[in-house]
């Protein structure tokens, strides 16, 4: 079959591989109709994330069911489904938890309880690397789906690829960082970053009631996107320090839930690069610290954003004195996706809007390098098998 392939950092191709087979009673195999390249894949592309051997890419996908484990039950031949980016058993202490992101079964050869940083990570995941288990990634024509009895989610003939396609990732991953800020009606939201988990961010927090969304991002056909998809008031943070124009918005005091949705990968000057040799790191925590910032007192930050390593003068003082509340994390896609999905059902939400790029699979590392390089107004990817 075709697949998208990661060789090293900035070379993907795509090769012909093996097909997928069938390694566990529990396993499916699909046949893949659409898939999509997420930021997430970019810290892969740029290194950030380390890969040796060459892996299929990919944990945003769909498609049909083409063979079944003898033991799955849940599924059947011609079946159409969405599957959650995390592998995930349905069975361990932390699945029974709904936890599936800290499986204790997908990821035997580096899972433990430390979350160091080339040791002891969570649970599996498709296409992200051997640190998370090593599984072939959705950009293919065909993957392998372990425990499909427990991921994978069937979605009405009524709905198009594009509309459930995100259910995958970006949607719960939006929906994530709201819920944990507990948004419950009335609030400002500020999410740093309009690409898409941000644009999903902003759309969740309209969902739940917010009063008042703010995006903020330095491109300006990304903000024009939160404009226009996301009915986002903007903020542009190459002409403006999103902090005080956060403040301006908020009689002084800043946003009630401030959302991070950029991570490791932030802008960065030169200071801050010459920083991050100094201290041995990689990427910057700079949007981290608007939202600490930009915060009221007492207010919630949610982190979705990824970040892969731990930074030196972490503002731990400044979050104590304005009594912070913060989650993060891994989307919990598996909690949140049947909810999810009935909320596409009902209309209330639309995610195909943010799609700018409907691309062969073929094209792939074209489409990678417009995306990472921010060209052609490029804000979501899909690719088709």
């Amino acid at each position: 079959m075709q697949a998208v392939v990661f060789h090293r950092p900035k070379k993907v191709t795509v090769d012909r591989v093996d097909d997928p087979r069938i390694e566990a009673p529990t396993d499916a195999i699909l046949r893949v109709t659409s898939t999509a390249i997420c930021g997430s894949d970019l810290h892969i592309y740029n290194g950030f994330f380390p890969q040796i051997r060459n892996l299929v890419l990919g944990h945003e996908f769909m498609g049909i069911v083409e063979e079944i484990g003898t033991s799955v039950q849940r599924l059947k031949k011609g079946d159409r489904v969405v599957v959650p980016f995390p592998v995930a058993c349905g069975q361990c202490f932390f699945c029974e938890r709904s936890l599936p992101i800290h499986c204790e079964n997908s990821n035997k050869k580096n899972y433990g309880p430390e979350g160091g940083l080339l040791s002891q990570k969570g649970g599996g995941l498709f296409g992200y690397t051997d640190l998370y288990g090593g599984y072939a990634g959705g950009q293919a024509e065909y993957v392998r789906v372990p425990y499909a009895d427990y991921g994978p989610r069937r979605v009405s003939d009524s709905l198009t690829d594009d509309q459930v396609l995100f259910l995958s990732d970006i949607l719960p991953t939006g929906w994530s960082a709201i819920d944990w800020a507990e948004v419950r009606g009335g609030e400002t939201v500020a999410v740093f970053g309009c690409g898409p988990v941000g644009l999903m961010a902003q759309k969740c927090a309209w969902l739940r009631g917010a009063r008042q969304v703010i995006g903020i991002d330095r491109v300006p056909y990304r903000l024009e996107c939160a404009r226009e998809t996301a009915n986002a008031e903007v903020i542009d943070a190459s002409r403006t320090d999103p902090v005080q124009g956060i403040r301006d918005l908020t009689h002084g005091r800043g946003a009630d839930v401030c959302v991070d949705a950029v991570g490791m990968e932030a802008h960065r000057g030169m200071v801050k690069k010459i920083s991050n040799v100094v201290h041995a790191e990689v990427g910057s925590i700079e949007v981290l610290r608007q939202c600490i910032s930009a915060v009221r007192r007492g207010g919630r930050v949610s982190i979705v954003g990824v970040y892969g390593m731990n930074y030196d003068n972490f503002p731990l003082g400044q979050m104590f004195d304005k009594g912070i509340r913060v989650g993060f994390g891994q989307a919990l896609v598996h909690r949140y996706i049947d909810e999810l999905i009935k909320i596409i059902e009902s209309g209330h939400v639309r995610t195909d809007d943010i799609i700018t790029h409907r691309v062969a699979l073929s094209e792939a590392p074209r489409a990678y390098d417009i995306f990472c390089r921010k060209e052609d107004h490029c804000v979501k990817v899909i690719l088709k098998p």
